[in-house]
């Protein structure tokens, strides 16, 4: 209480606070997703270029899915790809091809009709994830109604990079995001992902609480001995700025989200369903059973529902058996970073965000396109030409899938290589930035000095004894100082600057661990 206000004779009663103000600890893994969504309305408000917080799969089902029509109707189909089968006169080099009356037919997807997405949320939350924001930059587009070139990379015309840029400048207003992730942007040019990856980059670096995870175009379906022009290709792309807030994963991983009743006869051949008789019903091994769903199909009679008829041929024929399982097992390859950002959240809510996101699984992982080696992967983890290391996505036998890397796209720098020391400084850097904010306008003295010291250096004792820091004790694993001849000059006071000085001891993971072996002379009995 100001002495100057007591006026009137009488008792005053003036309230002493007895603790200081404490730093409070910010999220450390609220993902973004940018692109294309089902849907993107909810109660008559449309959610399209909104940065819009979700915290479940319940609420992105709610405002980004297409609403589901009372039973005894289907659900509505939220992701609906499309797949033609290309005969080919020879046995096609890729494995991606199926053998139907003794011919050969290559898989080949509508490339208008391939998103990443809403399976990238799905699995994010099947991984353990919790708040997250999504900007829907538009809708699923109408599909073109023709095949791919055979073995062409996928590129879909309706993403655009415009659209995705302008979602991704929305998150300049918004603090919380952690992690930035455009699940589509592989589905882009090279050039025009290029420039996806490097706003990214920028749009990190100026933010400073944020990470950038990235998919690798060609991670898809690479080639076993051309794949390292793809990783090429990416580091020519990722330009030299903003390094440090980057991570890239490679490659691509198979996963088990769309299940059998997510793809059906409507997805193949356009939707031609005499061009699918042919194939399960071909003249040489005709097919009665076959030949009479699809009839009623065509007849469109509306006794049965499209589940109902799928379940039928399913059991009709086994080439639609292959068929559906093929497609199925390529539309649940997936890029990485939507079931990373669920890995992230598990490691920080479990160990810590100074915890290595590495040597763990991802659930829903059950295949990958490429298993690298040790040796293929030295080219990955190290590049001494640009330092842009990619982090490997490996099979080990035994152990089955694993995340076997941690480095940000700054592989050459000592401060920023590794991506828990990232994470850890941003989240110090953010969560002091967060608190120290109330001293805004007080006085430049040594009251506020001492009160800022104080707050800062509780927090960090807390995240040293955690295991955030390293060092026996405090004073080995931070140093805070704050006032006039230490961190400020008298130009700083007249000029209103107050600055303070934090020194990290940060831990750094075991990424080489070398056990050294020395043969000793018997000593005699």
């Amino acid at each position: 209480m100001v002495t100057s206000n007591i006026k009137t004779p009488g008792v005053y009663i003036d309230e002493v606070n007895a603790f200081p103000n404490s730093v409070v600890p910010v999220a450390t893994a609220v993902p973004a997703f940018v692109g294309y969504t089902p849907d993107a309305e909810y109660e008559g408000k449309s959610y399209l270029n909104k940065a819009q917080k979700i915290t479940s799969f319940a609420e992105f089902q709610a405002i980004y899915m297409k609403e589901n029509p009372p039973p005894p109707a289907a659900p509505s189909v939220q992701y609906h790809p499309e797949y033609y089968l290309i005969e080919s006169e020879q046995k096609p080099d890729t494995s991606d091809y199926l053998t139907i009356a003794g011919r050969y037919y290559s898989v080949v997807p509508d490339p208008t009709s391939i998103y990443y997405l809403y399976n990238s949320v799905r699995w994010f939350y099947e991984n353990g994830g919790g708040d997250a924001y999504i900007v829907s930059v538009g809708i699923h587009g109408n599909s073109a109604g023709k095949p791919d070139d055979i073995d062409a990379q996928i590129v879909n015309p309706n993403v655009k990079l415009d659209d995705l840029q302008a979602g991704l400048s929305l998150l300049e207003n918004e603090q919380e995001p952690t992690i930035y992730i455009c699940p589509e942007a592989t589905l882009l040019s090279v050039p025009e992902n290029g420039q996806l990856m490097q706003s990214m980059l920028q749009l990190a670096a100026e933010m400073q609480s944020a990470i950038c995870l990235f998919d690798i175009i060609g991670g898809k379906a690479p080639d076993p001995i051309t794949y390292t022009q793809d990783i090429e290709t990416f580091r020519n792309n990722t330009g030299p700025n903003g390094l440090n807030y980057g991570a890239a994963y490679y490659p691509f991983v198979g996963t088990t989200l769309m299940q059998t009743d997510e793809i059906n006869y409507t997805s193949l051949c356009g939707g031609d369903l005499l061009q699918l008789q042919a194939l399960l019903s071909p003249a040489s091994a005709p097919n009665a059973a076959a030949e009479e769903i699809i009839a009623k199909v065509i007849q469109n009679d509306g006794s049965m529902t499209t589940s109902q008829y799928h379940a039928a041929l399913l059991s009709a024929s086994q080439t639609y058996s292959q068929i559906i399982s093929h497609v199925l097992q390529d539309a649940n390859v997936l890029p990485p970073s939507g079931g990373m950002a669920g890995v992230y959240t598990v490691n920080d809510n479990q160990m810590g965000v100074w915890h290595a996101p590495a040597n763990t699984s991802i659930v829903g992982a059950v295949s990958l396109p490429i298993r690298l080696t040790d040796s293929q992967q030295e080219n990955l983890n190290v590049d001494a030409l640009t330092g842009k290391s990619i982090n490997a996505i490996r099979f080990f036998n035994g152990q089955g899938i694993l995340v076997w890397g941690a480095r940000t796209l700054d592989g050459n720098s000592q401060d920023w290589r590794y991506i828990p020391v990232r994470r850890t400084v941003t989240f110090i850097e953010q969560s002091c930035n967060q608190a120290i904010r109330a001293y805004a306008f007080e006085p430049n003295d040594s009251n506020t000095w001492a009160a800022i010291k104080s707050e800062i250096s509780s927090f960090l004792t807390g995240v040293w004894k955690e295991g955030g820091l390293q060092g026996s004790q405090p004073a080995d694993a931070f140093q805070v100082e704050c006032g006039l001849g230490s961190t400020m000059t008298s130009d700083h006071i007249l000029n209103g600057i107050l600055r303070v000085r934090v020194k990290l001891a940060v831990l750094r993971p075991a990424e080489f661990i070398v056990i050294e072996f020395e043969q000793e002379m018997g000593k005699p009995g």
